[in-house]
């Protein structure tokens, strides 16, 4: 059995985002989403953009993103992929998303979840 991968994390930021879709939105909300994921060479510094579905909630999804820096954040949301995905979203949600920023300490994280096919 391997080791996890750890690293310390100084100076990134992250955010969990909170999006409740409206009835019967969120397939089409996955579409923006996993459309925006498709582009993000554009935003280097956007290290981790992971798209979860609420189990408990059919009209929500998460969101966790992580950033290099201020800088990245910062360039994230002046993209053009960000910008689009911002302007495609507000007719699908119930509400604004709500988010939580946070200062990532520390990862650990098993090797095979990069190493795994992944291939969709």
């Amino acid at each position: 059995m391997t080791e996890p991968v750890q690293v310390l994390l100084p100076g990134r930021r992250c955010m969990l985002v909170r999006i409740t879709c409206q009835p019967g939105m969120r397939p089409a909300m996955l579409e923006i989403l996993n459309s925006y994921a498709d582009g993000l060479q554009e935003e280097p510094g956007t290290e981790i953009f992971v798209v979860s579905l609420d189990p408990d909630d059919e009209s929500i999804v998460w969101l966790y993103e992580m950033f290099k820096d201020d800088e990245a954040q910062n360039a994230h949301r002046a993209s053009t992929g960000f910008a689009d995905m911002m302007a495609s979203m507000p007719e699908l949600m119930n509400g604004p998303p709500a988010v939580l920023q946070m200062e990532p300490l520390r990862m650990a994280m098993q090797e095979t979840v990069l190493t795994e096919d992944w291939a969709f």
